[in-house]
This record gives C-alpha cells, structure tokens and sequence, in this order.
C-alpha cells in the first residue's frame, strides 16, 4: 500500500459495508466519546474514546485488522497512527459515521414471475423495496436517495409506476414524494395516516397487477398499531412487507403516539389478523433491522414467517399480556419526532435537503 508522507490507510464506507458479516471483516473501535458512541453507534463496534487508548491500547485485537471510526475521520486518523506505531494493523473509516449514514447496497429476492430488491441503508438500519415484473416496477418505503432507486430499476429494465409507504415514518425521512416526481409514478399511502398532500388512498385487500399480469398482484393489508395507518403489503403471496409491524427481531413499537395501550391492541390484532395469519414460507421482509441482526452481502435481510412463529414468544402471546408487555416498553421519541412526522406527513414545507439529511441522522428505533 503506498501512502503520501504524513497519510494513514484508510477504507472507505461502501468498502466497509462489502465486508461486513464475511470471514474478512475486520474488528471495529470506535473512538468518540461515550455519549456519542451510545446515541448512534455500528454493531459489533467496541467503544475507547481517543483519550484512552494509550491506556487501553494492549487490550486491542492483534489477530485481525481493526478499523477505526469517529464522527468524520479525524480523530480515528489519529487513533490509526497510534495502533500502527504499536504494530496493529489498522485503517481509517474514511469519513467516519457520517460517511456510514450514506451507504447503501442491495440485495435480491427471487419470486419466479418477479423480483424483490432490498435497499439497505445500512447507517440507519432502513431496508426499502423495488417489486419488479417485466418492465414495471413499484417501490415501498423510498428514502429521499431517489437516484438508488432509479439505478435499480434501470438495471433491470423496469419503469417506476407507483411509489407506497408502510406507514407515515418517524425516525426517518420519507422519499415518496420525490421519487414521485422523479419518474411520474402515483403514491399511495393509508389516509389513515394523516398524510397533507395529493396521493391515492388505499383500502384494506386493495390489490395491484405487476407487470401486467392478473396472477401476480401487490395485495393491501391494513395493520394499524405501529401508526394507525400501518399497512403490509402482500406480495405475489409469497413475500411480506411488514414495514414496522413485524421485524425478523421483533415487533413494532405502538407506542410512538400518547396511547400506547390502545396502540398495543391494535398490534396484537394486526399481527394475528394479517402478519402472521399468512402461509408459513412467506418471506418476510420489515423496513428495519436491529443491531442484532446480521447483514451479509448479497442476502436479504428477512425470515420465513414459520421461523419467526417459532423464534418471536410475542407472536403466540393472548392479547392481555402482550398488550401490557409492549405498552410498559416505552421509550423516548426518536430526536426530532416531531419535525420528521411533519415533513413527512405535509403539514410543514420541506426544509433544505442538508437540513433534512441532519435531521435524520442516526439510527432507527422502532421496535419493541
């Protein structure tokens, strides 16, 4: 590797994220400070503040690389010099998290007639959908990086159509309006919502043709309990796009509104009624993962509904008491709730895109 003088060897996020969840991956520390490695943080990474490690500094891996992050790459620059000069081998996250806020990559999901791409954007742990047959093309939970989403599509050779949320987001902002304008594609949401602007209101068992054809469809299943207007969708009955009501991890949070009781109920229902009352070898595949989940290259982040009747003790839980489990887990709001829900919903005019970006920064919390 041949550096200029005075330069540390560095690895660039979409690098990073290749091999992650490989036998190449490498150890990662993380030296900010503890109340910044707490708010927002990569799985897997250990936490010495810069201030420490000379202290802390026998304790670091020697069997593997180790890559260093802070927020922006100067301060794991530094860290970098200092494990190198102590002979572990070591490289820079160029850019730091908020070079890892803006990675994405795919994976695929075969369906015979059609094809299920999976977006990940792996900073925040979102996971968004391009469902395509033919030459058509919807897309489901769209962030605002619209050109992800036209790449897939012309990749593969398909025409954005129509453009669906799982649900009016809260800890991220929501792409479907640009995407939208982008391509010319309709949006449909669940006015159930509360959504401010023009778009197509969807019905409970809607359905929608793909690629023109009649025995594969796109099928509405209203499953309010995350947010009132939570909704899954169905596709070609074999895949599940559960947005935040059913994760491969865990459940929704139905408290991100006051009445998290009532939110709760409405969870268990949904989940009985539609999630999981679906064939058992549907996939399914949720807008988020945890921290616990792994991501591997190239596989979607998703399980068999079978395996997550027998993996998740929520789902054959009475109504009583996962309604007192799930209420009692409340957690603070995601930072900037409130100005996120308002974008998202139309009632506040978008602010500049850098403003946005700031805004959402950081990881989801959506789960139980």
């Amino acid at each position: 590797m041949n550096l200029a003088p005075g330069a540390v060897p560095e690895i660039s996020a979409t690098e990073l994220a290749a091999v992650l969840g490989t036998p190449d991956a490498p150890a990662l520390l993380d030296v900010r400070e503890p109340e910044e490695f707490d708010a927002w943080a990569m799985a897997g990474a250990r936490n010495v503040p810069l201030s420490r490690l000379a202290l802390e500094i026998d304790d670091v891996v020697r069997d593997r690389e180790v890559v260093v992050i802070c927020a922006s790459g100067s301060r794991s620059a530094r860290a970098v010099e200092a494990l190198r000069s102590s002979g572990i081998p070591a490289r820079n996250l160029a850019g730091g998290m908020l070079a890892w806020a803006a990675v994405y990559d795919t994976a695929i999901l075969e369906l015979g007639a059609a094809r299920i791409v999976q977006v990940r954007r792996r900073g925040k742990g979102c996971l968004s959908y391009v469902v395509g047959a033919k030459h058509e093309a919807f897309v489901v939970d769209p962030s605002l990086d619209v050109d992800r989403y036209l790449d897939v599509a012309k990749q593969h050779g398909w025409r954005i159509t129509r453009v669906f949320d799982t649900h009016l987001h809260a800890d991220h902002l929501s792409g479907v309006r640009a995407l939208a304008s982008a391509t010319g594609a309709s949006v449909h949401l669940n006015p159930a919502d509360g959504y401010r602007f023009p778009f197509h209101p969807l019905d409970d068992d809607q359905w929608f043709s793909l690629g023109g054809q009649e025995h594969f469809v796109v099928t509405v299943l209203h499953s309010p309990g995350h947010t009132p207007g939570s909704t899954i969708y169905e596709v070609g009955g074999r895949a599940l796009l559960t947005g935040d009501t059913l994760f491969v991890d865990g459940v929704g949070r139905p408290d991100l509104a006051d009445h998290a009781e009532a939110f709760a109920r409405e969870l268990h229902r949904s989940l009985h009624t539609k999630a999981i009352a679906m064939p058992v070898d549907a996939t399914v595949l949720p807008a988020h993962y945890g921290e616990a989940v792994a991501v591997t290259p190239h596989a979607v982040v998703g399980a068999s509904l079978g395996d997550l009747r027998s993996s998740l003790p929520q789902l054959s839980w009475p109504e009583d008491r996962f309604v007192e489990w799930a209420s009692g887990r409340a957690r603070p709001r995601p930072p900037h709730y409130r100005e996120i829900v308002s974008v998202n919903a139309g009632a506040t005019p978008a602010p500049l895109v850098d403003e946005l970006r700031r805004l959402e920064l950081g990881p989801n919390r959506c789960a139980a």
